[in-house]
C-alpha cells in the first residue's frame, strides 16, 4: 500500500530532528540535520529554515532533495522524496512552526540559537519504509472522535452561550482529559481577547485580556490558525493582561484595573485553535498542562472541531437572543438594605469600580452603568438585549457586537465581585438586575 503523509503523521511532531540530502550543481551531495519537519497537508511538508549554510544554496540550486524522518516510539524509518516549492516568512504557517521551533529550542537548550528564517514547503513524491526491525507500534488512539462527536451533541441542545461555553470546557474534561481550559473572545472595538470561561483555574480569570498576536493565544487568534508547543518555552508564554488606559486619568486607581489572567506559571504543553463563523473570528479556544508532550495533532483536530461547532453556536445564540420586545415595565421593587455600594464610572474607557475595587470596563462597563442608572432613576429591573442593541450611549459595534458575550462577561464579574449586585435571565433575550444595597453613583466623566 502507498504511504502518506497521513500515515507518518507522528514522525512529523518535532520530537526527532529530520536528516535532508541535497546536491549541489557539481554533482557533490551534502546532509544536513533539519530541527522542524513540519505538516502542512497530505502532500506538502515544510522545513525550518534557519541558517543559510549549504543546504539552503544546494536547494536553490537544485530543488530536489531527500528526506530522512523517524517514528517517535516505534524507531522506524521514512524516506521522503521531495522537491522545494517556496519559502514562507509571515501567515499561518510560519508562525505555527515560529512556536513549535520555540518549545524545540527551549527543550534542547538552543533558545539563543535557533531563530525561524522561513518555511520552506516541499511537495512530496514518494515516501518509503526504511527497511529495519522498528518497535511494536503502540495501540491506536480511541475516543477522541467519539469525544467530538459527544461535544457536538451537548452542544446541539444548549440554549445560552454560557451553557455552550460550559459544555465545551466539559468535553475537554470528561472526554480528553483536558484539566486546563479557557475560552477567550473578541472584542471587535478594541482587538483584543477576553476570557469568558474557564476550568482547572485557582481563579476564573474572566475578563481578562490578551492582545492580538500576543503569545500562543493572540498568534492563533491573529494568524486565525492553530499554535500547538509540546515544550515549556519562554519566547512563547502569553503575557499578563495589558493594564488599562485609566492610568494617566486615575492614578490611584489604575493600577487595580488587571484582572489576574488565569494561566498555569509554568506551562509545558499548549494549544490554542481559532473559534470562527461565516469568516469572522469570534475568539479562542485554550487548552495547557504541566507536563510535556501532552498534546498531539490529533488533539489539535478535535480542539479545531469543536471550536467550529461552538463558532456556529455563538453565531446562531447572537442572532436569536432577542425577543422583539423592550422590557420597559416598572414593577415593585424590593428594598435595598444595609451599607451603601459607591459606584465609580470613568468616561473614558467606560471602568466601573464598585466600593473602588475595579468590576469591568470597556462596552460591558457601559452596559452596567446604563443598567444600574435606570434602576436608579426610575426603579427598572428588567431588561431585554433589544433595548440595549438600540441604545446609542452604549456604542455597540455595528457588525458582531457579540452582546450576548458581553451580557456573560459581566454576569460573571459580578458574581465574583460579591452577592450584592446581580444578573438573572429571564427567558430568551431578557434578563433581571437584583440590586441588595443602596447605591451611591460618582460619574468621572
Amino acid at each position: 500500500m502507498k504511504l502518506t503523509l497521513d500515515d507518518i503523521r507522528y514522525c512529523l511532531e518535532g520530537s526527532i530532528p529530520a536528516v535532508i540530502s541535497t546536491c549541489a550543481r557539481d554533482g557533490i551531495p551534502n546532509v544536513a540535520y533539519i530541527s522542524q519537519a513540519y505538516y502542512v497537508d497530505a502532500r506538502h511538508v515544510a522545513l525550518s529554515f534557519q541558517f543559510f549554510n549549504k543546504t539552503r544554496i544546494n536547494i536553490l540550486d537544485n530543488p530536489w532533495a531527500t528526506l530522512l524522518v523517524l517514528h517517535p516510539v516505534t524507531a522506524q524509518f521514512y524516506r521522503l522524496h521531495i522537491r522545494y516549492l517556496r519559502t514562507e516568512s509571515e501567515g499561518p504557517l510560519f508562525e505555527g512552526m515560529k512556536a513549535q521551533l520555540a518549545g524545540i529550542a527551549s527543550h534542547s537548550g538552543m533558545a539563543d540559537v535557533f531563530r525561524l528564517r522561513g518555511s520552506d514547503v516541499y511537495e512530496v513524491r514518494e515516501i518509503e519504509e526504511v527497511a529495519g526491525e522498528p518497535l511494536p507500534a503502540p495501540p491506536p488512539r480511541s475516543g477522541v472522535l467519539g469525544a467530538v462527536r459527544r461535544g457536538s451533541e451537548r452542544l446541539s441542545r444548549c440554549t445560552s452561550l454560557g451553557e455552550a461555553l460550559n459544555c465545551v470546557l466539559a468535553t475537554l474534561s470528561d472526554f480528553l482529559g483536558v484539566r486546563h481550559a479557557m475560552v477567550l473572545l473578541l472584542d471587535p472595538a478594541t482587538q483584543r481577547l477576553y476570557t469568558v470561561a474557564s476550568c482547572g483555574y485557582a481563579t476564573s480569570g474572566v475578563g481578562s485580556e490578551i492582545e492580538m498576536g500576543d503569545g500562543v493565544i493572540g498568534v492563533a487568534a491573529r494568524e486565525r490558525t492553530p499554535v500547538r508547543i509540546r515544550h515549556m518555552t519562554q519566547a512563547y508564554l502569553y503575557s499578563r493582561a495589558v493594564r488599562s488606559s485609566l492610568r494617566a486619568d486615575a492614578p490611584d486607581l489604575a493600577l487595580h484595573t488587571d484582572i489576574p489572567y488565569p494561566g498555569l506559571a509554568e506551562p509545558h504543553s499548549q494549544m490554542a485553535v481559532p473559534v470562527e463563523s461565516s469568516g469572522r473570528l469570534l475568539g479562542v479556544l485554550f487548552v495547557e498542562s504541566p507536563d510535556e508532550q501532552q498534546f498531539s495533532y490529533e488533539d489539535e483536530d478535535a480542539l479545531v472541531a469543536l471550536a467550529g461547532h461552538l463558532g456556529a453556536a455563538i453565531e446562531l445564540m447572537q442572532t436569536n437572543d432577542e425577543t422583539g420586545e423592550a422590557a420597559a415595565a416598572i414593577g415593585d421593587v424590593p428594598a435595598a438594605t444595609g451599607a451603601a455600594l459607591q459606584l465609580r464610572h470613568f468616561a473614558i474607557n467606560h471602568s466601573v469600580f464598585i466600593n473602588d475595587v475595579y468590576l469591568i470596563k470597556g462596552v460591558a462597563g457601559a452596559i452596567f452603568w446604563r443598567l444600574v442608572k435606570d434602576y436608579a432613576q426610575q426603579g427598572r429591573t428588567e431588561f431585554s438585549n433589544r433595548e440595549l442593541r438600540l441604545d446609542p450611549s452604549i456604542q455597540l459595534p455595528d457588525v458582531s457586537d457579540n452582546l450576548e458575550a458581553r451580557l456573560l462577561l459581566l454576569q460573571r464579574r459580578l458574581i465574583e465581585h460579591g452577592p450584592h449586585i446581580r444578573m438573572e435571565k429571564t427567558g430568551r433575550g431578557r434578563f433581571r438586575l437584583v440590586v441588595q444595597r443602596p447605591l451611591e453613583f460618582g460619574d468621572d466623566s
